[in-house]
């Protein structure tokens, strides 16, 4: 079942993999969540949409690639966050829900 808060959302990393029901967008979080932030790559850059850019940016700039990350920005259509990692992280997971 797919989450309906980012606290439910949360209370699944302990599990050894998301949900197979899930989104991809939501997979690709879930993995970056639990610190796989190879895995939640994979998933975005094959996510052909804004939100695949957006989740794609975040990685980016999670990586403290700047260039990459404002380019994917700019692809999603969305401003370079002024807030934490963290809450960009809360901000993508409640977009997907």
């Amino acid at each position: 079942m797919t989450p309906k808060t980012y606290e439910e959302f949360e209370s699944t990393l302990n599990q050894s993999a998301p949900p197979k029901e899930w989104s991809k967008p939501l997979k690709s979080l879930w993995f970056d969540a639990n610190g796989d932030w190879g895995a939640s790559h994979d998933i975005a850059q094959d996510l052909h949409s804004q939100m695949g850019s957006w989740i794609h940016a975040y990685l980016h700039r999670k990586e403290g690639d700047v260039w990459n990350a404002g380019y994917w920005y700019r692809k999603a259509n969305k401003p370079f966050p002024d807030y934490s990692l963290d809450e960009e992280l809360k901000v993508l997971v409640e977009a997907n829900l």
